[in-house]
């Protein structure tokens, strides 16, 4: 039987995942301050544990006021890097999967509430609420308090912020950054030319959007050791009239592998609610291929990817090197273990676990290295 490339190990800069299985940053509104809290070491710690090649924490706010919500988790102080790495810590204890991190700054659609309570816009002089910042005085939503357009200073702060983020997040261990670059949030602001109307260097043409964005990847991988990835997780198209689109999409990436970078993820959307989206299985898959097709870094494909069969099926055929699961893993934690049944395939489990191995597959758990 033909081992599922889903299975096969795969190589990102000098150090190698067990699959082509990542699990993307999902953001859970449950930090204080900033801060991780007990929740994040149950939910990471249980993915930890799912037999996937890679975790990556969620969006992770750079500065107070890069944060989508006042319930996200931060890595801008002594007092976040001390909560992540208890969190840390204890993850590690009883697993060895490879943990990165995505690096965000939500700027324009920062100060929300939590989604659960509705993930409106709070204002500045409503607790929890603060200016936004963002490329140009531009709101994300018609009746939000527009925010102020970042000037020389404001772009030298936040680009040292996302440098001493990967500064701390090497203290920390952490295997990769990913620089969020998608999603309407700041970097993805920049390139869209919806959201950016700036008339200095960092505005008007493409090569002058990406010029932030790319001026913070330069920074953040120079701040993060050189034997270590950095990735960047870019919207492929705005989905919207006017907006950012594949083919200025591809350009960006080809920067970006000029520059070192070490991978890139594909998603969409985000940057307006004049967005229109063909929701569907695979609808991001063609931006990942045209991604693929013109650059040689890893491209991790992602969105509506929920079956085994599926997934196995954009790696055969050259369409992405990962695939990258969310909603699906929350759905179901055990999903790596549930894909390595279907195929006849190996998955690391915790001793703990061993007895849980179903009869029908007797090989499921890989053991070899287990103590």
């Amino acid at each position: 039987m033909t081992q599922a490339k889903l299975f096969t190990p795969f190589r990102i800069g000098d150090f190698e995942l067990a699959n082509r299985i990542v699990i993307a940053p999902m953001c859970q509104y449950s930090a204080e301050d900033g801060c991780m809290t007990d929740w994040h070491m149950i939910h990471l710690g249980q993915l930890a544990m799912s037999g996937a090649g890679l975790l990556t924490i969620e969006a992770t706010a750079v500065t107070p006021e890069g944060r989508i919500s006042y319930a996200d988790v931060g890595l801008y102080s002594d007092e976040c890097e001390a909560a992540m790495r208890r969190v840390l810590d204890g993850i590690r204890r009883w697993s060895d999967m490879p943990i990165a991190i995505q690096l965000a700054h939500a700027g324009r659609k920062a100060s929300t509430d939590v989604p659960w309570k509705g993930g409106a816009q709070i204002p500045p002089h409503r607790p929890h609420g603060w200016q936004t910042e963002a490329p140009s005085a531009l709101p994300h939503s018609d009746g939000e308090v527009p925010p102020t357009a970042l000037d020389r200073e404001g772009l030298t702060r936040v680009q040292d912020a996302f440098a001493d983020a990967a500064r701390r997040a090497a203290r920390l261990g952490l295997h990769a950054v990913q620089v969020h670059a998608a999603h309407g949030y700041l970097l993805h602001q920049f390139l869209s030319p919806l959201s950016n109307r700036r008339e200095d260097e960092y505005g008007g043409s493409l090569e002058n959007r990406m010029r932030f964005p790319l001026e913070v990847f330069d920074a953040v991988r120079a701040a993060f050791p050189a034997d270590r990835p950095v990735t960047v997780r870019v919207s492929g198209t705005d989905w919207a009239d006017g907006g950012w689109t594949i083919g200025e999409t591809v350009e960006f990436a080809k920067a970006l592998e000029a520059r070192g970078c070490s991978g890139i993820h594909v998603s969409s959307g985000g940057l307006t609610p004049a967005q229109r989206i063909p929701v569907g299985p695979n609808y991001q898959v063609p931006l990942a291929r045209a991604v693929k097709q013109a650059t040689s870094m890893p491209v991790i494909a992602v969105g509506l990817i929920t079956d085994f069969v599926q997934a196995e099926a954009i790696l055969s055929t050259g369409d992405a090197d990962l695939i990258a699961i969310a909603r699906a893993i929350i759905y179901d934690p055990r999903w790596p273990w549930h894909a390595a049944a279907h195929f006849g395939a190996a998955v690391k489990a915790p001793s703990q676990y061993l007895r849980s191995q179903p009869r029908q597959f007797p090989n499921l758990f890989d053991v070899r290295a287990d103590d």
